[in-house]
């Protein structure tokens, strides 16, 4: 990825959220941040992962009204970035990477709890 594919997409990123928290009025997007973007090397298409937080429906009818949300949020995005000659096309993703990392927490959590009630039983010639 280039410089200038880099800094649209971080540009982008930026502005797209705070798009998101300020100017979409559908009631179903819920909490939804933007981890990130991928803008594709001509800069006609972006990709943006969104994490939701919620429940599966709450996901599910956020990424709905997001996809439906996508020529308001691309007008949006046009009126602030002048500098481009065409602004990309969104597609948007639903990012999993935090539900991940809060599964591996509880999975160590518990491991944890696990070891301190069921210490392990080490020979005495052990370092």
């Amino acid at each position: 990825m280039s410089r200038r594919t880099q800094q649209v997409a971080d540009e982008l990123r930026a502005i797209i959220g705070g798009i998101i928290q300020r100017e979409v009025k559908d009631p179903r997007v819920g909490f939804a941040t933007v981890v990130g973007v991928q803008v594709s090397d001509d800069l006609q298409h972006a990709r943006v992962a969104v994490s939701v937080m919620g429940s599966a429906a709450d996901r599910q009818a956020t990424m709905a009204a997001l996809a439906r949300a996508a020529g308001f949020i691309r007008r949006c995005v046009a009126r602030e970035l002048r500098h481009l000659r065409v602004v990309p096309e969104l597609q948007f993703m639903h990012d999993t990477s935090l539900d991940y990392s809060v599964r591996i927490n509880e999975v160590l959590r518990d491991v944890a709890a696990e070891r301190a009630a069921n210490p392990p039983n080490l020979p005495d010639d052990a370092p």
